[in-house]
């Protein structure tokens, strides 16, 4: 097992408009992520944001699919209710072909209303939408014409094209028991963002629910995600990344007063002595490369199960060789010895 990166978001910085750049630096970590060695990259989706975090995730995977040679790439996640199910399965399957089957599809239910309204989807209805999606996807990459008869989708009889080359593995995004569960019933595993306390609970619903239907919960793949700040000492790192880290995580308080605001994005405002310690107390893993890969075998060998790992080490306000410098480290010092 290795060590995955991301997520990747495009923003422009703080007062920046240049959506080239964004994207242009996107690629270009991905090869660069390949290069280092990382097992996967990973893309994340929002929509109307000021400073443009990512939402069309499947054409930035197609430009990194073609960019890469051998690298996974994954949704980390796709948004399902916000996609018909009949695009999003030609688009994947799209995807899939142009990268000879290195896609993996992480979909989650999102939460951002101003995105369901304009959207057009039913932020009640989400968790139908999710579940009539998975079982869409399957009979559509099938290459079978199928019909589909719920309460969100009546889809006519036909047949979707074109099929991918290899099975597209499914992931589910999420903290929600309900989202667990779902994916132990109807996916291929999960990817997910919480402490290792959640983590180890999330597991047992996973035991619990393929106990009850009859699978074997080795057959899911667990992949789990975290913040990675490597440095010299965590205080160290504390100090390097901090600020970005405070950045990354305002946003997303600001995205939906941000869908009508005018201008380029604003930064953060200053750092409080509370947020400082919201975010120090957050389950962001710091430090030296051995006290980062210490905390990540240990949340391996609670689980009792195969954990993959990803680091979400991305932080669209660091320039790009401070961005290169910090994956580079977690490459040579983590990344190998998972």
């Amino acid at each position: 097992m290795s060590l995955g990166f991301g997520l990747l978001s495009a923003q422009l910085r703080p007062g920046e408009s240049d959506w080239s750049r964004a994207y242009e630096e996107t690629i270009r970590l991905a090869v660069e992520a390949e290069c280092l060695g990382f097992s996967s990259v990973w893309t994340t989706e929002h929509h109307f944001v000021d400073d443009g975090y990512m939402p069309s995730l499947l054409v930035v995977s197609a430009a990194l699919v073609t960019a890469t040679s051998a690298i996974e790439v994954g949704t980390g996640v796709l948004l399902a209710p916000l996609h018909h199910p009949l695009r999003l399965a030609e688009d994947a399957a799209t995807v899939n072909l142009l990268g000879g089957g290195r896609l993996t599809l992480g979909l989650g239910l999102g939460w951002s209303g101003i995105e369901f309204e304009a959207l057009g989807a039913e932020m009640r209805r989400r968790g139908v939408a999710m579940e009539e999606t998975l079982a869409i996807l399957r009979q559509a990459w099938s290459g079978e014409p199928f019909r589909h008869v719920g309460s969100v989708y009546d889809l006519p009889e036909l047949a979707v094209r074109p099929t991918p080359s290899s099975p597209i593995p499914i992931l589910i995004g999420g903290g929600a028991e309900a989202a667990i569960r779902r994916a132990a019933r109807l996916a291929d595993g999960i990817f997910a963002n919480v402490p290792a306390q959640k983590f180890l609970q999330q597991l047992e619903w996973i035991r619990d629910e393929c106990e009850r239907i009859g699978r074997d919960p080795s057959e899911l793949r667990i992949v789990h995600y975290s913040v990675m700040l490597p440095g010299d000492s965590a205080e160290d790192a504390w100090k390097t990344y901090i600020d970005h880290l405070w950045q990354m995580m305002w946003k997303y308080s600001d995205m939906e007063a941000s869908a009508n605001r005018p201008g380029p994005p604003p930064a953060a405002p200053q750092l409080t002595e509370a947020n400082r310690n919201r975010l120090l107390g957050r389950s962001t893993i710091v430090g030296s490369g051995d006290e980062i890969l210490s905390q990540l075998l240990e949340i391996r060998d609670r689980a009792g199960l195969p954990v993959e790992f990803v680091a979400r080490s991305y932080f669209p306000t660091l320039e790009y060789d401070q961005q290169l410098e910090l994956m580079q480290r977690l490459a040579e010092e983590v990344a190998p010895h998972l």
